[in-house]
């Protein structure tokens, strides 16, 4: 029964990067993609009253750690890591058998700071459904999230980058905007922490959006080293919203760093 199960996995790793690589090929699968940069841009200043301080991405070296597709078991464990580290990170988590079996480790995720954001209810391509079925992987997993938190997430992250048109305008009906991202340890295709953090580390840039999953077994390990090695290279952690602050991300929209 291992033997299978591990092969199933195997297969799905193998789909899930030529996937993965083909959403990152196509940017958004033709929908127009906003970078940091822009978006802050767009944003102006930020020079209202009682803001409080916030890095400024735009003079400092901000990158921004992202976890899809948990809360699981191991996610305790990383946020304790993050919270020694003293690192932001914002969590696309997935609703069914994840937001709905771990609703303590959501709530502590939003309780430390960290951004809490949709990575759908069941992990379905989204660009393969009408819109009906979209909106209804969304929103379940907003109405959870909101029923743990008080509070309905504003991003949201496309299963495997995916995303068209009809996913927007419904990302937009709901207020969620669409976050990819343009550094991948492919962490889903191997459980060498060695590898994934040298993954990480070779692909590193100014304004990059990190994907990490939380739900397999060789990341979590691998976290506290790329953390120490990124800010030894003078990098800043932030949320997303930090990374695109003072601008906001609007809903609909879809937001991709470029690389150096």
């Amino acid at each position: 029964m291992f033997r299978s199960r591990l092969g199933r996995r195997r297969g799905t790793a193998i789909a899930l990067i030529a996937a993965a690589s083909l959403a990152l090929t196509l940017g958004g699968c033709g929908v127009d993609t906003v970078t940091p940069q822009d978006a802050r841009a767009e944003g102006g200043t930020d020079d209202k009253a009682g803001a409080g301080p916030r890095v400024d991405c735009a003079e400092v070296k901000c990158i921004a750690l992202t976890f899809d597709a948990g809360p699981g078991k191991d996610t305790p464990r990383l946020l304790d890591i993050l919270r020694e580290k003293k690192v932001p990170a914002t969590f696309f988590l997935l609703g069914s058998k994840h937001v709905d079996r771990y609703p303590k480790v959501v709530k502590r995720i939003a309780d430390e700071g960290h951004e809490v954001a949709n990575h759908t209810w069941t992990h379905r391509i989204l660009t393969d459904l009408d819109e009906s079925e979209v909106r209804e992987e969304l929103s379940r997993t907003q109405d959870a999230v909101e029923k743990i938190t008080g509070r309905k997430p504003t991003l949201m992250r496309p299963p495997q980058g995916r995303t068209d048109g009809a996913v927007s305008d419904v990302s937009k009906e709901l207020g969620l905007a669409q976050i990819l991202w343009s550094i991948t340890a492919k962490d889903y295709s191997t459980t060498d922490s060695a590898l994934i953090r040298k993954r990480v580390l070779e692909q590193a840039h100014g304004d990059g959006i990190i994907l990490l999953h939380d739900i397999y077994d060789g990341t979590v390990p691998a976290v506290p080293s790329i953390i120490d090695e990124l800010k030894r290279r003078g990098f800043t952690f932030v949320t997303v919203p930090e990374l695109l602050a003072p601008g906001t991300a609007e809903p609909g929209a879809v937001y991709r760093p470029e690389k150096d």
